[in-house]
């Protein structure tokens, strides 16, 4: 008898391509934005209210945000062309970008007439990144562990002060008695308590929902003590779109396009070591190629920004931390997320009712979340021979001048103000000592080893099963 030819096997799905079951995704994706949606909005809040615009434009940079931030990530994980990493990964306006843009707002006068100097420099940072990409991603020797991970840590540090003020209620509360009230405070360990305990006993489906599960539980304890007020919900519009060039045609200025320039090489920076991040947690092979892919979706979202009334674009490490939490690792979770982020954009009054969350029970889901940012940075310098004295000394270093900024604020107060708008902050700072250090150190001496091959960064241990299993 004839022996049937055997069938090969079927090839398996990675849990980055996985295709959810649409109520699934829909859950996770909330989930995805309600953990980035308060960093989102932080960023337009800041500038609007530092350049003096009135309440119906900061709406409307929020707006602008929502619905860019929503693009930006679809493209980002979907991938178009050449363009986006194919990978879990959220964009959202970096927080490097924030000390630059408000003074290049203020010395252009402020108002919507700063903002066209902004979107100027803007723009013209989004194409640099775009067109850089492909020279970038072959520079990432150039950007061993050491570099990467000591980014990413300075990243998770410099973020949890955010969530810590959000815990006492929220830095806009910062020098009134209701900051740091008791009950401020409970409403965030609650809130983190109860996260945690729904990771610890919860069956992994479950699991997989607790930041989310946290914020309803918090914000519906909130509203039951009268702590949260819904009445700004009613009070917005329906709908509502932001048109290109809302407030005028971009200013295209020398000395702020030179400061956004180098806002740009640090997020592309930041961007390489969340694609190495992501790479990492969810066990997906990452190359130049990837990270080329990344860096052309930030530029791109960041031309995007600067058209549609909003910021430079970055892969968002926040969300990096969630899904390393919720070991949700599907790309087209994010999708999903991104469609929601563009209602929200369209939907003032939907905005609205997501931003009554309350920022203690944020900050009690955020700490986590940020700090598990910390944790895959130090993860990845576990990657690096810290024996090895120099390396030991560009992370002391460079955690040393990340923490200057919020430790010495006068120092900056004394600089040239085109030189405070770039290094006064400690993401900034602190990625740029590290790097400076290490082409000292490990790049222009030519010591051997000083090269650390990137491509084990995210392979599978031979002992373990090619991909972990998808949460259920």
């Amino acid at each position: 008898m004839a022996r049937m030819p055997r069938r090969s096997p079927r090839p398996q799905t990675h849990p980055v391509d996985e295709r959810l079951p649409l109520p699934r995704l829909a859950l996770y994706g909330v989930q995805h934005v309600l953990a980035f949606y308060a960093a989102a909005v932080i960023v337009p809040v800041l500038l609007g209210n530092a350049l003096g615009l009135s309440r119906q434009e900061l709406v409307h940079l929020i707006n602008a945000d929502l619905l860019t931030c929503g693009v930006a990530s679809i493209i980002q994980a979907l991938g178009v062309w050449k363009i986006g990493a194919r990978l879990p990964l959220v964009q959202g306006v970096t927080f490097t970008a924030v000390s630059p843009m408000i003074a290049i707002g203020i010395g252009a006068g402020g108002g919507t007439a700063g903002l066209l100097v902004v979107y100027g420099a803007v723009i013209t940072a989004g194409i640099a990144t775009f067109l850089f990409a492909p020279l970038f991603s072959r520079l990432v020797k150039f950007f061993p562990p050491v570099v990467i991970g000591t980014i990413l840590t300075i990243i998770g540090i410099t973020l949890i002060p955010v969530a810590l003020q959000d815990a006492a209620g929220g830095a806009h509360l910062i020098g009134t008695p209701a900051y740091g009230d008791p009950k401020n405070l409970a409403y965030a360990l609650g809130t983190l308590l109860f996260t945690l305990t729904v990771v610890r006993i919860g069956k992994p489906f479950l699991s997989s929902l607790a930041v989310l599960l946290g914020l309803v539980v918090g914000t519906a304890a909130a509203w039951l003590f009268g702590d949260t007020d819904f009445a700004a919900v009613g009070e917005s519009d329906w709908f509502g779109i932001t048109t290109p060039f809302h407030y005028g045609m971009p200013r295209f200025e020398l000395l702020p396009i030179v400061a956004m320039l180098v806002v740009a090489l640090i997020t592309m920076v930041e961007t390489t070591g969340d694609v190495y991040a992501i790479g990492e947690i969810t066990g997906k092979k990452v190359d130049a190629d990837t990270v080329a892919r990344a860096l052309r979706a930030d530029g791109a979202a960041t031309v995007l920004g600067g058209v549609l009334n909003s910021f430079p674009y970055v892969a968002f490490a926040e969300n990096i931390g969630l899904v390393r939490m919720s070991k949700v690792m599907s790309r087209y979770v994010v999708v999903a997320a991104g469609v929601f982020m563009v209602v929200l954009g369209l939907l003032p009054k939907a905005g609205s009712l997501v931003a009554s969350v309350p920022h203690p029970v944020l900050g009690g889901a955020a700490l986590s979340m940020f700090g598990i940012v910390a944790a895959v940075g130090i993860q990845i310098l576990g990657k690096a021979d810290l024996r090895e004295e120099r390396n030991t000394l560009i992370l002391a270093v460079s955690l040393g001048a990340a923490l200057l900024p919020t430790t010495v604020g006068p120092f900056f107060d004394r600089m040239p103000e085109d030189l405070r708008a770039v290094l006064d902050s400690g993401i900034t700072l602190g990625a740029l000592t590290a790097i400076t250090l290490n082409l000292l150190f490990n790049v222009f001496t030519r010591r051997a080893g000083s090269e650390i091959d990137w491509d084990g960064i995210g392979e599978e241990d031979p002992a373990e099963p090619r991909f972990g299993a998808p949460a259920r």
